[in-house]
Parts: structure tokens; C-alpha cells; sequence
């Protein structure tokens, strides 16, 4: 039922996004002599904020058709290279005949889309051929299909780097940390040929016992059976998985947002002030923002269920209790990736430690094979996104991999920092 409230709550709202629509695009048109006024301004840009904040977004575009490689524009193109029910591989194919490192980022997959890592992506591609797992909105994904949990989010990992092949490089942002992580160990333990050259975890909660935050106590405070009763509940009509058990993404963005109150209502005050002043450029920024942040999706109830009670409740990787598909997972295995952790001083879903924590769990990896960064002033989206991702983390994480990449090496890595 609660996502049939909610639906009801939405269509409920929508004419007063209409109305308030209308009054903004009346209070804005240049031959209206109120728009002039301040009162004129102070009312639109109240229907404009509230038409923002209240309006239900798509999965947002990436919206990357160039890049800069050697002081010059390259055009970049979006190509699916694999198509799967939950998730395709996609690759942004630079049109230049340099070849640089082959990098996998894994996203996310927490409630918001793979589009939240534009600016990693933008940010990492002048250096890298990047392949990215874009995940789908499991609203629309018909019941009949193969359900999926965190086993398959690991199969979906493993079988991205067979395709990818040797001396691919893979970067985990939060979540997939764990997954990404049981994978590696996984193809260790094989001996697998594609194993990859290095891994990058950004912000991960590989021991989640290690300096807790308000999401580990969450997870740690109730039984499984809680989360189950409390926010798992069914698709309704007409998405294509209607009947579909999930854990909705408008529940993890309200679960988001709580979390920094203070910070959005903030924010959304600068966002009427610009509007008001008639600030367009800042206010674009903020609507930016907020269009991408806005914009959720559901997950899969199997796969949720699962990552709480695994990797929050029961800490089955950093306890040597984890198994995917009847293999056990064994970090100890890993000795031929290079292990990168970068973590944020000031996160709050990841706290300081958790993610350092796979630099233990890998007691047969070589010490010249392992870094640790903590970044100073950063919170959890600042160690993958804006100005210190940018000017610090990416050409660390660039230098790192060319150190680290097989048939580059550290001459090579050297030049590209120098």
C-alpha cells in the first residue's frame, strides 16, 4: 500500500503543479507589467521552487558528447556494449586513436541513477577508456524476469570483466564496494586471467563495525524482518513491474534527504534568493543539482534485503563469512591487484576506516600494490564529484592506475602527474 499512497499523493499534487506552473510562466512573461515588480518576482519564484522540488524526474541524460585529450576537443559517443535486465554496460567511445588504460566504474546502485557520476566520468575520461554499469529502474522491469539480488550484482560484475578482458581497471563508488571487491576475490581464487590490474573503492562500507554512522546504526538497530514489514513493498499499476516486491526510490531519497535536513532546506533558500535577483545562472546550477538528485529509482526487494543483511547487519566480507554462488569469498586470494582506497573526511554514510578496511582483508597483496588517501574537508560526495575529486582524487586515481596498468607502467604514470 505505501506505494500506492504515494502514487496517490503524486497525481493529487499534479494540478497544483499545474497552477503553479502557470502563475510562473504568467508572473515571467516579458509583456506582463507585474513581472517587473519585486512582488511579482517573490511569487514566481515560489511556483517555481515548488514546481522544481515536487515534480517527478526521468532518468537524467548524461549528456557527454566531448571531451579534451591533448589540448584538443574529441567528440564522444555512448555505446551499449552489453544489455542486460538490470543493467547495461555502456561505453563512452572517445573518436581518437590514443590508447589510454581501460576503466570500469561500477555505480552506485542505492536508489539514485548511474547519471549521478556524470562529473566522475567527464572528469576521468581525457585519461581513460571508460565503460560505466548503468543500472535500470526495476519499476520497469516486468515481474516475469530473473529476479536479482547481491549474487547477481557480483555476476554482473565478473562477466563485465571477462568481456573487458586482462588488464582492465575497475572503481567502485560506495555501494558497490563490497560487490566489486567479492568479485576480485572470487577470480583470485580461480586464477582468473581477467582478473583486474587494479581496484579503486571510493567511499565503501567494506567493515561497517569500523567508526559507524547513523545509516550503519539504522541497519545494526532493527531485525531484517523490520526492513522487510516496513519499506519493501509492491510496484503498482501501470508500471510495466507492476506487482514487482522493491525497495522504492522516493523511500531511499526521503531517507537522503532527512539525513541533511538543515543542509537542502538551506539550499533551497539560495534557490529562491537567486530566482528573486534574477541570478539565472546560479539558479540553473541549483535546479542542476537538484534535477539529478530528484531523480530515483526502485531496487529489487531480493537485492536490498540481502545487502542489509550481509554487509550491514552481519559484516559477511570483512568476517570471512561471505559466499557468492557456493564460492567463498577470500580476499587473501588477491595478489596480482593493486588496491586504491579513498576515503572522505567528513562522510557520513561511509564513516573514516571502512573503506581502509579492504587494505587488511588483503594480507598477501604487497605493500607497493596498496594506497590509502583520506581527503580532507570532503564528505561523501565530494570524494567522487566537484572541486577536490578534480583537482586532487582523479589524477591520483589516474596516476595510480597508469603505476599500476600492465603494459603502461610507472614510467608512464610518472609523466602523466609530472
Amino acid at each position: 500500500m505505501l506505494y500506492h499512497m504515494h502514487e496517490a499523493q503524486r497525481l493529487a499534487m499534479q494540478p497544483v503543479r499545474m497552477w503553479s506552473r502557470m502563475v510562473n510562466l504568467g508572473l515571467n512573461n516579458a509583456f506582463n507589467p507585474v513581472a517587473y515588480t519585486p512582488l511579482g518576482r517573490y511569487v514566481a519564484s515560489i511556483g517555481d521552487v515548488f514546481e522544481h522540488v515536487t515534480r517527478r524526474y526521468d532518468k537524467p541524460a548524461w549528456d557527454i558528447a566531448t571531451t579534451r585529450i591533448d589540448n584538443r576537443t574529441v567528440e564522444v559517443s555512448e555505446e551499449i556494449a552489453i544489455q542486460r535486465t538490470y543493467c547495461h554496460l555502456l561505453h563512452f567511445r572517445r573518436h581518437t586513436s590514443r590508447r589510454d588504460p581501460r576503466l570500469l566504474i561500477v555505480a552506485p546502485l542505492s536508489g539514485h541513477y548511474a547519471t549521478l557520476l556524470r562529473g566522475t566520468v567527464q572528469t576521468l575520461l581525457p585519461d581513460h577508456d571508460i565503460y560505466v554499469t548503468d543500472w535500470q529502474d526495476c519499476r520497469m522491469v516486468p515481474v516475469a524476469a530473473d529476479r536479482f539480488n547481491l549474487d547477481d550484482y557480483v555476476d554482473y560484475v565478473m562477466d563485465f570483466l571477462h568481456y573487458l578482458g586482462p588488464n582492465t581497471h575497475v572503481l567502485a563508488v560506495c555501494q558497490p564496494s563490497v560487490p566489486v571487491m567479492a568479485a576480485v576475490s572470487v577470480m583470485s581464487g580461480w586464477g582468473d586471467l581477467c582478473v583486474p590490474a587494479t581496484m579503486t573503492l571510493i567511499g565503501g562500507p567494506i567493515d561497517t563495525r569500523k567508526n559507524p554512522t547513523a545509516v550503519n546504526d539504522l541497519a545494526t538497530t532493527h531485525p531484517i524482518e523490520w526492513f522487510e514489514k516496513n519499506v519493501i513493498t509492491a510496484v503498482p499499476f501501470p508500471y510495466p513491474g507492476v506487482g514487482r516486491a522493491v525497495y522504492p526510490g522516493f523511500l531511499q531519497l526521503t531517507n537522503f534527504i532527512s539525513m541533511n535536513l538543515d543542509r537542502h532546506m538551506a539550499s533551497l533558500g539560495e534557490l529562491f534568493d537567486h530566482l528573486v535577483a534574477g541570478d539565472d545562472e546560479e539558479a540553473d546550477r541549483k535546479k542542476a543539482f537538484y534535477g539529478e538528485y530528484l531523480s530515483v529509482m526502485d531496487l529489487t526487494a531480493e537485492f536490498y534485503l540481502q545487502t542489509v543483511k550481509d554487509v550491514f547487519q552481519e559484516h559477511a566480507l570483512p568476517k570471512g563469512n561471505m559466499v557468492v554462488r557456493w564460492h567463498p569469498v577470500r580476499p587473501e586470494t588477491i595478489t596480482r591487484t593493486a588496491i586504491l582506497c579513498i576515503e572522505g573526511e567528513l562522510d557520513d554514510i561511509s564513516g573514516v576506516g571502512q573503506t581502509k578496511a579492504a587494505l587488511d582483508l588483503t594480507p598477501n597483496l604487497p605493500d607497493t600494490m596498496k594506497h590509502y588517501h583520506l581527503q580532507e574537508g570532503a564528505g561523501h560526495y565530494g570524494v567522487f564529484n566537484g572541486g577536490k575529486f578534480r583537482k586532487t582524487i582523479a589524477p591520483l586515481i589516474a596516476d595510480f592506475i597508469r603505476r599500476h596498468d600492465h603494459e603502461l607502467g610507472e614510467a608512464d604514470g610518472k609523466r602523466l602527474i609530472a
